[in-house]
Order: C-alpha cells, then structure tokens, then sequence
C-alpha cells in the first residue's frame, strides 16, 4: 500500500482545493502526506489476512463451554461517507476440541473493522471468521457502535446506538444457548 502514498496523497491535495482551501497555507502545507497515512493505517485491514491474523494459534482443548471475549472496541469507517463509526464487539463461540488463542479474537474484530465498512456486513464477517477457524459448534457476534455519519452529519443524532448481531450454529437453534451469551454480555432480560 506504501506504493500508492503519493497518488492518495495527491487525491487529499485535489479535495482540499475542490473545497476552497490552499493547500499551500502553513497549516496545511503536510495535510494531504499525512492524511494519505492516516488513511492507509485506518484501512489496513485490506493488507491483512485471516492466516496471517491466526498464526496457528489454535490449541487443543476438552472445553465444549461458551468461550466469550467482550468488550472489544473498534474502529472503523463507514463505506457511505467514510465518516467513523466506533464502539465494541462482542465475540462468542463453543469449541469443538480446539480453542483460539484470546488476543487472535481481537486481532479478527480488528482486521475487518480496518476496511471501508458497515457494521451489518462487519458483524457477520467476523461470526464468519471465528466459524471458518475454529470449526465451533455456535459463534455470536454482536456489535454496539456510535456512527459518526449520523451524529456529525444529517439527523445529527449524538446519542445513537446501533446494534447487529449474527448467531450462527448453536447460538442461532437454541434460545437458552443464546439467552445465556445475551446475559453473560449484559444484554439479555
């Protein structure tokens, strides 16, 4: 992606004078370098890959009880206005024989939180994920985030929360299943 600096750079360069700014004003003199790298670390997650995210950090294990990481926050950029949206994950499976390594289940949020994104599509790929690595019997997936393209733009709504969720194999067919991840995480009755 470093390859590509000098034409996003470039690109920042042309919005600031197609908004009516001079780029070559003190203040914005290294704007366009920098926001091309703020860009490129904000969307790394293109760059980064499920195997390489794992790194075999899959370890054999008798549990075949909930295994729940919370509380993961995330950042990410909404694909419609490229406007952040920011909040946390919540991220739960059922082993069958095997069990991921605790900081890999952040690392997974991470690497499909950094691309152009929206929440939706973002809780599912993550569920996903989980499924395709650690072959579990269920993985939930719930995500709580504010989104900035609703509060500094538009309806200007600044105490918005938007949750999606995806169950997926034991979480989706059985309601205890379900119900006990909802309360462990403090979201169900």
């Amino acid at each position: 992606m470093s390859d590509k600096l000098p034409q996003i750079t470039q690109n920042y360069h042309d919005i600031l004078v197609g908004l009516g700014e001079n780029p070559e004003r003190e203040g914005l003199l290294d704007t366009p370098k920098r926001a091309a790298k703020a860009m490129q670390y904000l969307c790394r997650g293109y760059t980064q890959s499920l195997d390489e995210i794992v790194n075999g950090a899959l370890f054999a294990s008798d549990n075949d009880e909930m295994v729940i990481v919370r509380d993961i926050e995330l950042y990410s950029l909404c694909e419609h206005h490229i406007l952040p949206f920011i909040g946390k994950a919540h991220v739960a499976y059922i082993p069958t024989g095997k069990v991921l390594g605790l900081s890999k289940v952040a690392r997974i949020v991470d690497m499909f939180a950094r691309r152009l994104q929206i929440q939706e599509n973002l809780t599912r790929q993550i569920a996903e994920a989980i499924q395709q690595v650690t072959g579990a019997a269920g993985v939930a997936v719930v995500i709580e985030a504010q989104h900035m393209c609703m509060m500094m733009r538009g309806v200007e709504k600044q105490n918005s929360v938007m949750t999606s969720s995806v169950m997926l194999g034991a979480f989706r067919e059985s309601c205890n299943t379900r119900q006990e991840f909802l309360q462990l995480i403090g979201r169900g009755r």
